[in-house]
């Protein structure tokens, strides 16, 4: 039984060397190639690198989205540039990502660059259950497997087995409406509905209605997404947006970096005109709990909720955080007027 347990050991000492080699070689020759066709997002965090940024933000598709009609059609960052023209600010766009995906790509920062400040993106949306399991999240997690905080050989490893959160859109939607249907609806007054199937089928049946009392079938559709977007509220101890916060928030204290997240606007004059009070009640508390859990301890964050009127809102038929010129205008000097607290001499 001692040989057979030397023969093991010796066996594990002769494999370990190979795995380092192998790692090597795959890390010198191949790893590049499938950085660029599986994780190119990676590019933009290079970028910001050697451009020797101070400030970086990171966000979705509400910093670069634009109207038609826009005279300045710049992104939110880089109106936010214009405060601050001695210093380098650099942009991490990626579509429809989320704090979890944020995570990953400030995380390849190297920790020897000149970033300074980081601008987070905290997009209110990204916490309810139908953006968590929305079908969009399999191909944004295959883009980060390359380049979680594993060996590379190990990386390529979990994208070629698979190794990632990978659902069908049909497993995907029967998570959110389990969600919609489990999560009771907590208000400090009677309310009519206990949960968000509830609510939006009566929404559906009642309907928006014309001036002349027939039923408006475009604005009911706009109401239903209202009620399935906004109707929720955060539970901090399960709600996976709070742990990648929480998660970043901690990556910045590690890193010594200044972090503003920018809680971007939601129309809650739209919402409020579509569905009444309530829903804008659950819009508030959910901005209080995230105002009240993260604007402490050096963490600042910008609240915006309410300042971007309907007319700004570009996207008419659904719920989103596309603004027009003077919204994104708005942004953008809310967040510059906070970043004074670090750099009060730098106009």
């Amino acid at each position: 039984m001692k040989k057979e347990y030397q023969i093991l050991i010796l066996k594990l000492f002769l494999f370990v060397p190979i795995i380092i080699a192998m790692n090597f070689v795959y890390k010198t020759y191949f790893y590049e190639k499938d950085i660029q066709k599986n994780s190119e997002v990676i590019n933009k965090v290079r970028m910001v690198v050697n451009d020797t940024s101070i400030i970086v933000y990171i966000g979705e598709s509400s910093n670069i989205a634009v109207r038609g009609d826009d005279k300045d059609q710049r992104a939110i960052s880089e109106m936010i540039s214009d405060y601050f023209p001695s210093m380098k600010l650099g942009t991490i766009t990626k579509e429809a990502s989320h704090a979890g995906i944020y995570y990953e790509l400030l995380r390849n920062i190297p920790e020897s660059s000149s970033v300074k400040t980081i601008i987070v993106t905290m997009n209110l949306r990204s916490f309810n259950s139908q953006w968590i399991y929305s079908d969009l999240e399999t191909p944004l997690q295959k883009s980060m497997v390359l380049i979680k905080d594993y060996p590379a050989l190990f990386n390529r490893f979990l994208l070629s087995f698979k190794g990632y959160d990978i659902k069908s859109k049909r497993e995907r939607e029967k998570q959110f409406k389990t969600k919609w249907k489990n999560d009771k609806l907590i208000f400090p007054y009677p309310f009519k509905y206990k949960n968000v199937l509830e609510w939006d089928k009566a929404v559906f049946h009642e309907g928006i209605k014309n001036p002349d009392g027939t039923k408006n079938q475009e604005l009911t559709e706009l109401a239903d997404s209202y009620v399935k977007t906004y109707a929720f509220q955060i539970d901090t101890l399960t709600n996976p947006r709070i742990k990648d916060f929480d998660n970043i928030v901690s990556l910045a204290n590690k890193r010594n970096w200044h972090l503003v997240f920018n809680l971007m606007a939601e129309n809650t004059e739209r919402a409020k005109e579509l569905i009444g009070d309530d829903l804008v009640y659950l819009i508030k508390q959910n901005r209080d709990l995230l105002v009240k859990r993260y604007n402490k301890n050096g963490v600042i964050v910008v609240d915006n909720l309410e300042l971007i009127p309907d007319e700004q809102y570009i996207d008419r038929n659904w719920t989103t955080e596309h603004y027009a010129e003077k919204g994104r205008k708005t942004i953008a000097k809310n967040v510059a007027d906070s970043l004074n607290q670090f750099y009060p001499n730098k106009h």
